[in-house]
């Protein structure tokens, strides 16, 4: 499997949107590299917009990932290729969303995240090994924000 490079990275947009900004460079845990990636911007991100704004923007950046992830999967020979975190990013900003205020409920919404993207429980991972393609890419860490978030609120219904 190719491995990412700073020049793949700089050759076109798709490739940075992608690649995280550099975090799918990463030798090691690449995603966990991305979600760390989305944690710290998403108080730049999220702070001066409303919900509804918010939830656009994750829209627009799910779409631009499908599209991104594509390009660069190709240009990697690789559909799903590990370097590809704008899904662990958006998906992440998603979990951020609904998580309650503070610090040590994001620890626990980026522990869960990571745990249902690597795990891949059903139908995770179904989503993961036929949906193809950029769709593809996004749609299985949607489904793990998704399995994130529930088990979230689960956790905040018994903790208080």
């Amino acid at each position: 499997m190719t491995r990412p490079t700073l020049r793949l990275l700089l050759s076109h947009p798709a490739h940075f949107i992608s690649l995280g900004f550099g975090a799918g460079l990463s030798p090691r845990a690449p995603g966990t590299c991305g979600t760390l990636v989305a944690w710290l911007f998403y108080p730049l991100l999220r702070t001066p917009v409303s919900d509804p704004v918010f939830l656009a923007l994750l829209v627009s950046f799910f779409v631009a990932g499908v599209i991104s992830a594509d390009r660069t999967g190709r240009a990697l020979g690789v559909s799903d290729h590990g370097g590809i975190v704008w899904d662990e990013i958006v998906a992440f900003w998603l979990v951020l969303f609904f998580t309650p205020v503070g610090l040590a409920w994001q620890t626990v919404a980026f522990v869960l995240f990571r745990f249902f993207d690597i795990v891949k429980p059903q139908p995770i991972r179904l989503a993961d090994s036929r949906v193809k393609g950029g769709f593809g890419v996004m749609l299985d860490d949607l489904i793990a924000a998704g399995y994130a978030i529930l088990a979230l609120a689960v956790l905040k219904r018994f903790l208080g």
